[in-house]
C-alpha cells in the first residue's frame, strides 16, 4: 500500500550558504597569514644633467663617436665600419683611439636602431678596455 499517494514528493536542496561562510573564512585566514615577499628589483640610478653652460676652458676628454644607424650599420668618426662584428668594431675602436688612453666612447643610436646593435658597441667597448660610454640624446622642441 502507498499511503502518500497524495502528498507531493519533496525535492532534496542543497544549501550553499554555510559552503560559502566556510570558504569565505578560510579565504581571509590564507590572506591574513600570507606573507608577501618582495622580488628582487633591478635598482637602477639614473644620471642627472643640467643646462649650465660650461666653462669653455675646461679641457674635454678624447672621445671617439660611434653612430648605430637603424638597420645596424656602424660609423666610427663618421667612417663607415665594414663589419659588425664585435671583434672588427673593437679593433676599430683601438685604431680610432690611436694613443689615446681610456676616450670617452658616445654612442649615437638611431630611436629605431635594436637594442643588439647598441649592446654589440658597448661589448666592443668593454673588449678594447674602454670603460667611459655615453650616450647622446635630442631633446624635443618645447620641452
Amino acid at each position: 500500500m502507498n499511503f502518500q499517494r497524495g502528498r507531493p514528493k519533496e525535492e532534496p536542496e542543497i544549501n550553499l550558504v554555510p559552503m560559502i561562510d566556510v570558504l569565505l573564512v578560510i579565504l581571509i585566514f590564507l590572506v591574513v597569514s600570507t606573507t608577501y615577499s618582495k622580488f628582487a628589483e633591478l635598482e637602477i640610478t639614473l644620471p642627472e644633467a643640467t643646462t649650465q653652460e660650461t666653462d669653455k676652458s675646461v679641457e674635454k676628454p678624447p672621445a671617439i663617436d660611434i653612430a648605430v644607424t637603424a638597420m645596424g650599420e656602424y660609423t666610427i668618426n663618421q667612417v663607415p665600419v665594414k663589419s659588425a662584428s664585435i671583434e672588427y668594431l673593437r679593433d676599430a675602436l683601438r685604431s680610432a683611439a690611436q694613443d689615446q688612453r681610456d676616450p670617452l666612447v658616445i654612442i649615437n643610436a638611431d630611436a629605431k636602431a635594436t637594442h643588439q646593435s647598441v649592446i654589440t658597441v658597448m661589448e666592443a667597448a668593454r673588449l678594447a678596455g674602454y670603460n667611459k660610454i655615453t650616450f647622446t640624446t635630442e631633446i624635443k622642441p618645447g620641452n
